[in-house]
């Protein structure tokens, strides 16, 4: 069993920044793909960003140029940090991480909005 554990999420303004972590209670060097999932209130749940065990990244094409994600694999710690925040990123942030299992974190809050 692997624990992800989303931070980071809160209030923001249109155009701020924030950045989410998710830390793992074990190795996510051994993970296929670790990722940033979103779901709006009435909406399905999307992928926003995945990042390779060989730090090949990829994302949604809302998200790009304004969100970048990475990895410490010393820290065993994913992070997407978020600039440029529009009102249509609010949503709950998901940590997603694909090996033999895949694991899901419980989710944190992003809020933009004046």
């Amino acid at each position: 069993q692997v624990l992800l554990v989303e931070s980071g999420g809160g209030l923001v303004q249109p155009g701020g920044s924030l950045r989410l972590s998710c830390a793992a209670s074990r190795n996510i060097f051994s993970f296929h793909a670790m990722s940033w999932f979103r779901q709006a209130p009435g909406k399905q749940r999307e992928l926003v960003a995945s990042i390779t065990s060989d730090d090949r990244p990829n994302y949604v094409d809302s998200v790009k140029g304004r969100f970048t994600i990475s990895r410490d694999n010393a820290l065993n710690t994913v992070y997407l940090q978020m600039n440029s925040l529009k009102p249509e990123d609010t949503a709950v942030y998901y940590c997603n991480a694909v090996g033999v299992v895949t694991y899901w974190g419980q989710g944190t809050q992003v809020t933009v909005s004046s």
